[in-house]
């Protein structure tokens, strides 16, 4: 079997990695916590566009590369980067959420309008899905919006709201045909985080950082052109976009990346009277983290030619989101048994490393196995979806008079 790229594709790996050795120094060195990407990542990622290696199938008339897809292509560039331990183009929810979204339903007016300021990095979008009472229920939401002069007049509330503060924009989740099927009442909407009635609370959470928000809306007015897809057809955009949610949290290239990052830590710091790299149980544990990152890099490409060949993907991407957050997970809580008595610090410690960043990526991970879908629900998809076990049976609501007969029968034991 011939596993060969061919001629033009070897040529085009040696452009990528002259590409890299003539502009890598001008790469940003992380983004660490940052909501909004500094001017220098904005920069690398309008160098990048230019040549091709991000955005590189969007249509040039909306800020892309304009290149055919080609999934070999796709796959070097990934490789090189990645081998380079130089970072890709940005991705966060406008870029990797919402523009795909535009891109597949938004009219042509919102693509012009959006997705080449969104994908240069100088507009920050926040996603406004979950509520109180609606997380993993997300079709259970109820802030709303009614039709008011010819404008959208949303009331309401969302929570974990992720960059809200920092935010220039939102693509939110409201209902506004209270009578139909939770499902088929909701609108998806985008506005300015600028419209007067909207308020922020910061939610800090175990990080030590408010890398989530509280959003309260109040009578904020929105234009009624300012829609994505039909009104009351909202949940079928909002499946697209958190499949591409999915997808950002599961990206095999960002593990592959961190990986890297960690062996090279593992060959730096110390335990006992030798590097962490050699000390048998911590080398074990690296190995298997190695094959699972080559297993989640070699099923994103096969999630990447089904995508290429109109298919679904199946199986092989409804694991990504669950497989990928609890891995890079484990990598991280390596990380810091490697460091030993070091790994416990964090918080401004002049002997921590890269300035608590393992630590802050422990603690933030763990909370992306609960974002975008818990570990439990994306189980519960995986078996339904893509195994075609039955659903999970529910439990039957009692009877009205059944219900006030056991509220009446809890008050009266309380008041004995």
């Amino acid at each position: 079997m011939d596993l060969e790229y061919g001629p033009e594709y070897d040529a085009f790996r040696e452009e990528v990695r002259q590409f890299l050795k003539s502009h890598g120094d001008r790469a940003p060195a992380g983004q660490g916590r940052a909501a909004r990407p500094s001017t220098e990542a904005v920069e690398w990622q309008k160098l990048l566009i230019e040549h091709g290696y991000t955005a590189r199938t969007i249509p040039t008339e909306y800020g892309g590369y304009g290149a055919e897809p080609d999934i070999l292509k796709s796959r070097i560039i990934a490789e090189e980067f990645a081998r380079a331990g130089i970072p890709g183009g940005l991705a966060n929810q406008g870029i990797s959420m919402l523009v795909p979204t535009l891109l597949e339903l938004g009219t042509e007016a919102q693509k012009r309008q959006w997705v080449e300021p969104t994908l240069k990095g100088e507009v920050v979008w926040c996603q406004g899905y979950s509520e109180p009472g609606a997380g993993s229920d997300l079709a259970s939401l109820k802030t709303s919006a009614r039709i008011e002069n010819s404008e959208f007049v949303i009331n309401g509330q969302k929570i974990w709201t992720s960059t809200a503060k920092q935010a220039d924009m939102i693509f939110c989740l409201v209902r506004t045909e209270p009578d139909a099927p939770k499902h088929g009442g909701i609108s998806y909407l985008i506005f300015s985080m600028d419209t007067p009635g909207i308020e922020v609370r910061p939610l800090k959470t175990m990080t030590g950082h408010a890398e989530f928000n509280e959003t309260f809306f109040t009578d904020v007015r929105v234009p009624m052109d300012q829609i994505v897809g039909q009104r009351g057809q909202g949940w079928f955009v909002a499946n697209a976009t958190l499949g591409h949610e999915r997808g950002m949290l599961g990206d095999p290239d960002a593990l592959e990346n961190r990986f890297h990052a960690l062996v090279k830590l593992m060959q730096k710091e110390r335990v006992g009277q030798g590097r962490a790299i050699d000390n048998a149980v911590l080398r074990d544990r690296l190995a298997a983290l190695q094959a699972e990152v080559a297993a989640m890099k070699y099923n994103g490409m096969r999630v990447l030619s089904d995508n290429l060949k109109g298919d679904p993907g199946g199986m092989a991407k409804l694991i990504v989101k669950l497989q990928s957050c609890e891995l890079a997970h484990q990598i991280s809580a390596l990380a810091i048994d490697a460091m030993g008595e070091i790994g416990i610090l964090y918080h401004g410690s002049n002997r921590e490393r890269e300035g608590g960043a393992w630590q802050w990526n422990y603690m933030f991970q763990l909370g992306l196995i609960i974002g975008g879908g818990t570990a439990q629900i994306q189980k519960n998809i995986i078996a339904e979806r893509g195994l075609d076990m039955p659903r999970e049976p529910k439990l039957a609501k009692p009877a009205p008079a059944e219900q006030a007969a056991a509220v009446a029968a809890r008050q009266k034991q309380g008041a004995a």
